[in-house]
């Protein structure tokens, strides 16, 4: 879906999202009431501070009438009230703080314990930058709108309503001319809001949009510089960064009109009061000091206008990004476990009956797929790319369900056992390695956190990486980064392996494992992983044939169907599919 498409929200999904966002709201109402009532205070404090002055003003009128005494305890009162104001608004502060971040933090907890149920398929088509932008870019712009509008709505709200009171206590007819034009205040700012909507909601999708594009620009800069793709993806990024400035200055724009327009309204009115203040005052009908009460009430009274206009642009984009968030926690969880899943006890057994499968549902991969695995069988996979040789893989594992017909594993169908016990019966090492931020030790141990440091080395030294461990600057305490930046691809591949030697589980599945390994190392890896499975049923995924020639089995796959089967000379002797893949990587090569 485009951005542009993504920006446009229907009046009823941004009520339903203002709905969303009240609930997040719900469990902190405390803080919301409490909020209110120092709210109220702060305001009360603040109007009450112009009717002393006004009060004080009258006091002071004619030659050598003034009282210096009654002005001297207003000034008293107006301290004390200004300390009562002061303490209000900390007060408010502090709720609304505690609102706005708490709201924040289980958002962001929300869609963290989400993505841990997501199915592998969401995580596949949607770039990992648009995620990361959702949980932090549009959960900040979100906390800002609403800390925005916590802090300054509700204050903006009782600002008006508690001097139209006072107004109207003091005189009626100077009160009607503020309300017959303020309604133009809101007219304005609510034209300028609905436009600026559209634009802030395609602000936050192109942003994201533009991290999803950095984040893999950076992941993959040494792909990009290989393949000299450097002009290609200066001018992709160039692209979304000229739809995001060309909707960021509409957005702005729009938003930036609010507070203008309403403060030209608000002149209006304050001139409206002055003029008419000023008949009513040279006739008699109000004091000096009440004269002054009133352009001070015009004053305060069309502040709030400019700052709830302000608010609600904000909160427009706050929306936009809280709809942004709410998409990602909307989205379809993996389907869940069985309610009597079980956990398994494998014996190694694996069976595919009638098993079909597709990514698309317009686009079949795997049909009618029948598999036979007796415990501790050694099963190779080989086939051109895109047969479905880690779709297979991805099925065992259940990282995807399968369409049709069953995978069973000790006689019981996986969807009836608990994932995690299916999974823990699995050791993989694949050729996309995956290392965590932490030490040598911590990442072996990563799938038996409970492993003593013997067992660790010694894992280490089955899969031969002991010796390039003991060279690193702190040896097994050697802390690496994030997917082992600071370590070669081959070194980060020994982990993987010696990681899955700790936990030696009854079933292993190798994918390309030794692809970044050195030949003498490789060979010795070998023998390491013939002494592994020993016993274990295993699933070796290959490109290099030569890799498999011991499988019990290879199965010889294409456009997702099993076309050949046998051991590697029965395979030869057959002249078929597979011994012409064998033969062209071998021409010329006696073996």
């Amino acid at each position: 879906m485009s951005a542009k498409a993504k920006s446009k929200l229907t009046p009823e999904q941004r009520k339903a999202t203002l709905q969303r966002v009240l609930e997040k709201i719900r469990p902190y109402g405390f803080f919301v009431v409490c909020s209110l009532i120092v709210a109220a205070v702060s305001v009360a404090a603040q109007l009450y501070i112009p009717i002393l002055c006004g009060n004080a003003i009258d006091m002071m009128l004619g030659k050598g009438s003034v009282d210096f005494s009654g002005v001297m305890h207003i000034v008293m009162e107006i301290v004390v009230v200004a300390i009562v104001a002061a303490f209000a608004q900390w007060l408010l502060s502090v709720c609304n703080n505690r609102i706005t971040f708490s709201v924040s933090r289980d958002l962001r907890n929300a869609a963290l314990r989400k993505i841990q149920t997501l199915p592998l398929s969401y995580l596949d088509s949607h770039p990992s930058g648009d995620i990361v932008s959702r949980m932090v870019a549009d959960v900040d712009t979100f906390a800002d709108g609403l800390l925005m509008g916590f802090t300054q709505l509700f204050s903006g709200v009782l600002t008006i309503f508690g001097t139209l009171l006072f107004m109207l206590r003091e005189n009626v007819p100077i009160t009607l001319v503020v309300v017959c034009i303020t309604p133009l205040s809101l007219v304005v700012a609510s034209f300028l809001a609905k436009r600026s909507y559209k634009y802030f909601q395609g602000q936050s999708a192109v942003r994201g949009e533009q991290t999803a594009l950095v984040n893999e620009m950076i992941e993959g800069q040494k792909v990009v510089q290989a393949f000299g793709h450097e002009a290609e993806s200066l001018e992709a990024f160039d692209d979304v960064n000229h739809r995001l400035q060309d909707v960021s200055l509409k957005a702005i724009f729009f938003s930036s009109m609010t507070n203008p327009a309403t403060r030209f309204v608000n002149n209006i009115v304050y001139a409206g009061v002055g003029l008419v203040g000023a008949i009513y005052a040279v006739e008699g009908g109000i004091t000096i000091g009440q004269l002054s009460i009133f352009l001070n009430y015009a004053n305060q009274y069309t502040k709030p206008f400019n700052e709830i206009s302000g608010v609600v642009t904000e909160l427009q984009n706050a929306l936009a990004c809280a709809a942004r968030v709410f998409e990602l926690l909307d989205a379809e969880d993996q389907v869940p476990e069985a309610e009597n899943a079980k956990v398994l006890h494998t014996d190694g057994h694996v069976e595919l009956k009638d098993v079909s499968f597709r990514y698309l549902p317009d686009r079949p991969l795997i049909e009618g797929l029948n598999l036979d695995v007796k415990p501790g069988q050694r099963i190779a996979i080989v086939g051109p790319t895109g047969c479905g040789k880690t779709t297979l893989i991805n099925l065992l594992m259940r990282f995807y369900d399968v369409n049709g017909g069953s995978i069973e594993v000790a006689g019981q169908d996986i969807r009836n056992l608990t994932r995690a016990s299916l999974r823990g019966s699995y050791g993989m090492v694949l050729q996309e390695t995956w290392l965590r931020a932490g030490t040598v030790r911590e990442n072996i141990a990563y799938g038996k956190p409970d492993a003593t440091d013997e067992e660790i080395v010694a894992a280490a030294k089955a899969a031969h990486a002991d010796s390039f461990i003991r060279r690193l600057p702190n040896g097994y305490d050697t802390v690496i980064a994030e997917d082992g930046g600071n370590i070669s691809q081959g070194q980060k591949q020994l982990l993987c392996i010696a990681r899955v030697m700790l936990c030696l589980p009854p079933m292993l599945i190798l994918d390309e494992a030794t692809s970044s390994i050195d030949t003498r190392t490789e060979v010795r890896i070998q023998a390491a992983f013939a002494r592994m499975m020993q016993g274990r049923t295993s699933f070796i995924v290959a490109h290099r044939l030569s890799t498999i020639r011991e499988a019990d089995v290879i199965l010889v796959m294409k456009d997702g169907h099993i076309v050949e089967q046998g051991n590697h000379d029965e395979l030869l002797a057959q002249g078929g599919f597979y011994a012409k893949l064998y033969n062209s990587q071998f021409e010329g090569v006696e073996t």
